[in-house]
């Protein structure tokens, strides 16, 4: 089963829409409640990270038998050093995105948190990929 998702950059207004539709479906897949919370949880961090760093991204999620894999790609600054972007606490959101209560920097660490694999690419001035798998 595979859903896609479009998101756009600076949407506040409609981040978490594709996580929230994503939950719906795992639950009705009957989806173990705590797997559901990690999916939740990861997917919603990487799509607000596209509204608040990126121009525009897509979101497809493919749920298999045995797992759920999770492709973000967006158009965006990408980003320059992954392994500083994965320290907690370490953010370069804008200003006015952690006025609005985003940018903490928690984003990239609670995403690799709750899943069972995450692996991250890359371009500055392209654009970043962040794949996400969770085992069922």
């Amino acid at each position: 089963m595979k859903f896609d998702y479009k998101v756009e950059g600076g949407d506040f207004s409609n981040a978490g829409k594709a996580s929230s539709q994503v939950k719906k479906n795992l639950k009705a897949l009957n989806i173990d409640q705590k797997i559901i919370k990690r999916i939740v949880v990861a997917l919603y961090e990487a799509e607000v990270n596209i509204v608040a760093h990126a121009y525009k991204g897509n979101i497809t999620v493919d749920i298999d038998t045995d797992r759920i894999n999770i492709l973000l790609k967006d158009e965006g600054p990408g980003i320059s050093d992954i392994n500083r972007a994965m320290e907690v606490g370490y953010s370069t959101a804008s200003q006015k995105v952690r006025e609005m209560g985003f940018g903490a920097g928690m984003g990239l660490p609670n995403i690799k948190k709750n899943v069972d694999e995450l692996n991250i690419k890359s371009t500055v001035g392209v654009g970043t990929e962040v794949e996400i798998i969770v085992n069922l």
